[in-house]
């Protein structure tokens, strides 16, 4: 639309007033030139202010948390006005489907009879079988137990010169003062934070195939317990990812009886730690990075993570692509920010060449080249005379100048961050399960059990039996058992 104003109407007003027109017509073409350029300038103010409810709407979408809306208003993700792609029919892939057994020796064998034909009922008892047989090797399970195996249990009481008080013996079968075992507790825990399972449906899972009856408020109690004798462990896991050199980080939405908390991961290679507040501010960072980390920071473009001073941050540039992606959707008319994007995304593509051949390179060619993709980033933040929408663009970029393209000097270093979104993946998947936790404990506990469970995954380790029934074993406390300063003879 053209838009007009008193330089480009200027020209037109002074032929109309050197013409031979009447003096009412030379007025009424001055006054629809004032018209003009009074409707020029609310269109252009109209169109800036739509430009920004755009850029408002785009920043809600791509930036709010999927925890901020009702699971019934999210949808299913897929855009109904797409055209679905055809899936190519073909073989199943390599690999799919049940796999040859490791172990072929059986552990029994059954041998199965045919005494009649299966499709004409003819008897065949006397009929010789043939000489070649079908063979199979087949796995499976116990069924469900007719009841659970009940122990009564008796420890020993004695009194400790040393300790000055009586003491019992310690009990490898359940937790102190706990009447469920410690095998259906690992089993517990595995269904709550690997499962993902809810609270009434392990209740369900337990009466239908272990046999075991236990309320929801058992098994929350379980729970906490478990996690609050497991939390030194999650302590090592802390410290360990804090001397870690890479550190993906991200942020999730929590429930906390309805009100809103937030569930943090901090990961590196080989271990998660989590950790649930009711903040999403840079206290929570500081808390578990400290102010000053010595390594690369990786995470999305949430200001939080600003309060700690980082030898190398790198931006997740997927988040940056995905809202300069949007804005395309609802302005195709926009071409300049087609452009933007090309040619941003094509920077992009040369980091990810030039961190490939990095190692072939000396210092001062990589420096080098390195410079040339920061001029070249330079000259494209300086885009002469953007549109409002991609002025907001440019301006949410020049915010993240100097985390852009750090991942190109650093060898195993991504420019995104889907190892941080992978690792906090399990704790989305509980929220929309469960919706959350009905107290600060519990959102907690459950903080505690998925570092655990996380890590022992990052390390190959089978969390249910070696590591985390170990861990209880072992780290269980015996004082509820314990009578401090009470003499033997006066126990009675």
């Amino acid at each position: 639309m053209t838009l007009y104003t008193a330089d480009t109407l200027a020209l037109f007003l002074g032929k109309v007033r050197a013409s031979n027109l009447p003096s009412t017509a030379k007025t009424q073409a001055g006054q629809l030139v004032a018209g003009a350029i009074a409707l020029s300038a609310k269109v252009q103010a109209l169109e800036a202010e739509l430009a920004k409810l755009r850029q408002q709407r785009v920043n809600e979408t791509v930036n709010q948390p999927s925890s901020k809306k009702p699971e019934w208003d999210k949808g299913n993700g897929a855009d109904p006005e797409k055209p679905t792609r055809k899936r190519k029919l073909g073989g199943p892939r390599p690999g799919s489907g049940n796999r040859p057994k490791t172990n072929p020796e059986p552990d029994r064998s059954v041998h199965n009879p045919l005494q009649q034909c299966p499709k004409c009922q003819a008897d065949l008892t006397g009929t010789p079988p043939a000489d070649d047989v079908n063979k199979r090797i087949v796995e499976d399970i116990e069924p469900p137990a007719d009841k659970t195996v009940v122990t009564e249990e008796t420890s020993e009481r004695k009194w400790c010169p040393n300790c000055q008080q009586i003491v019992s013996a310690k009990s490898e079968l359940a937790l102190p003062r706990s009447d469920i075992g410690l095998h259906a507790t690992v089993r517990i825990v595995y269904l709550w934070v690997v499962a993902a399972l809810s609270l009434p449906n392990i209740q369900k899972y337990l009466s239908s195939f272990m046999r075991l009856g236990v309320s929801t408020s058992g098994i929350s109690n379980l729970l906490i317990r478990v996690a609050a004798i497991l939390e030194p462990v999650a302590e090592e896991i802390l410290q360990d990812v804090r001397q870690g050199f890479q550190v993906w980080a991200d942020e999730t939405g929590w429930r906390v009886r309805g009100i809103n908390w937030w569930l943090w991961a901090f990961a590196n290679e080989t271990s998660a730690y989590f950790y649930a507040a009711p903040n999403r501010g840079s206290p929570v960072v500081v808390h578990i990075l400290g102010t000053v980390f010595a390594g690369v920071l990786i995470t999305d473009a949430w200001g939080a993570y600003n309060a700690v001073d980082c030898l190398f941050r790198q931006t997740c540039m997927a988040h940056v692509f995905r809202k300069i992606r949007r804005l395309l959707q609802e302005n195709p008319e926009a071409r300049s920010i087609l452009r933007f994007y090309s040619r941003f995304k094509r920077i992009l593509r040369d980091g990810e060449r030039l961190q490939q051949r990095a190692a072939q390179l000396d210092d001062g060619a990589l420096l080098r080249s390195y410079e040339r993709l920061e001029d070249r980033l330079d000259q494209l933040l300086a885009w002469k005379n953007p549109n409002p929408i991609l002025a907001a663009i440019i301006a949410s970029v020049q915010r993240l100048r100097g985390r852009i393209l750090t991942f190109s000097l650093l060898p195993g270093c991504p420019s995104h961050n889907n190892y941080g979104e992978y690792i906090i993946r399990k704790g989305v998947l509980k929220r929309k399960i469960s919706g959350g936790s009905m107290a600060p404990r519990g959102a907690q506990a459950y903080a505690i059990l998925i570092s655990i469970a996380q890590t022992c995954h990052l390390r190959k380790i089978s969390f249910p039996s070696s590591f985390s029934l170990h861990s209880v074993t072992i780290a269980a406390p015996e004082s509820p058992f314990c009578y401090p300063n009470t003499p033997l003879s006066s126990a009675n």
